[in-house]
């Protein structure tokens, strides 16, 4: 007997659920070594899918709704870039299968995924019939391998590229929900001049099911600009995805914050650490976007499991992975469990550390 189909993103959503979408697996398998900084191509999900199909199940754990296929990146630019243009089905396929097998195994929805392709030109439009093509393949990969429950048409800097992506949805993956959002640099205005608000709404207008920010931006320097979505009575569904990174008004996007070290040096990518959010940071950005009523949220860039986890806890959730969260009242010398050594707990504790 075929298992049920879990219920599907825009019921959740009419029904005022909230959606956890786990992100960041290229920056996750970039920190386990096995996809190189730069390039950010997935190829792990053709030399290593058995790690995919891990990582899949730790964010489901973690408390995550939604398994994302891992096509972030594997279009046909990016592959022309490292020279695997060849590979470009095959990775495409492999991805959408692991993601599928792991949505069924665990009752939990599964996104196809169309990104950014970094080929946007004010100057010459020749880009829109490439992006068209690239946009079509992938989707049309995505609906002979069955389909999905919804589409995730992400990290986009121009508006330009995020309404010909949501035009090819509804073209080549036809009845798919779809959640669109940018990625916003500095000040209020993307790439090609739409201004930020303007842009939500005209994807609001246009037929997006769900619009919002993914990715360049933390938790700090996103929300404001949903904040203003919503006083602007936007009513589409926004998406509340950013990066893990402590961002600010001086640094808005992950790209331009400092070594901590070498105020002239750039960190991204590699020397982002210092700047990750705490556990209880991302907890409390979570209840303020939950607040302010975003119902589609997730964390992007730098992401981890214990992030997924905080996010889906800050929910009110008890996802398999928070029987592991923290007890300290049983550690040896913060805890206060009667059980446990007093000369620890009240002398060293308090006066030797």
């Amino acid at each position: 007997m075929s298992k049920p189909r879990p219920k599907g993103l825009l019921a959740r959503l009419q029904d005022d659920e909230t959606v956890i979408c786990a992100e960041g697996y290229l920056f996750e398998f970039e920190r386990r070594g096995y996809l190189q900084a730069g390039g950010y191509v997935p190829e792990v999900v053709i030399e290593h899918p058995e790690l995919v199909e891990g990582l899949h199940r730790e964010f489901v754990h973690a408390g995550s709704d939604v398994v994302l296929a891992f096509t972030y990146y594997a279009h046909r630019e990016k592959m022309r870039l490292i020279g695997r243009e060849e590979d470009l089905e095959k990775i495409n396929r492999t991805a959408l299968r692991l993601a599928r097998k792991v949505a069924d195994d665990t009752g939990t929805l599964m996104a196809g995924n169309i990104c950014n392709l970094n080929i946007f030109d004010r100057v010459d439009s020749s880009w829109e019939g490439r992006a068209h093509a690239m946009f079509k393949e992938q989707l049309e990969w995505i609906m002979e391998e069955g389909g999905c429950d919804f589409i995730v048409a992400e990290t986009f800097f121009a508006y330009a590229e995020a309404k010909l992506a949501l035009e090819c949805v509804r073209k080549y993956a036809k009845g798919i929900p779809v959640v669109v959002s940018f990625n916003l640099k500095r000040g209020d205005d993307l790439i090609d001049g739409v201004l930020i608000q303007d842009a939500l709404r005209r994807l609001a207008e246009a037929g997006a099911d769900v619009v919002g920010l993914n990715c360049g931006r933390g938790p700090a320097t996103t929300l404001p600009v949903l904040e203003e979505a919503k006083q602007n009575g936007i009513k589409t569904p926004l998406s509340f995805v950013p990066v893990a990174y402590r961002t600010d008004d001086e640094n808005p996007n992950m790209i331009t914050l400092k070594d901590v070290d070498d105020k002239g040096k750039i960190a991204f990518p590699s020397d982002l650490d210092p700047w990750l959010c705490s556990r209880s940071q991302i907890a409390s950005y979570t209840r303020k976007a939950h607040a302010l009523g975003v119902r589609f949220m997730g964390i992007c860039c730098g992401n981890a499991s214990h992030f997924t986890r905080a996010m889906a806890e800050a929910l009110g959730r008890q996802p398999p992975a928070s029987r592991y969260t923290a007890d300290m009242s049983k550690h040896a010398y913060y805890g206060t469990d009667p059980t446990l050594i007093d000369f620890n707990t009240q002398d060293v504790c308090k006066n030797k550390f």
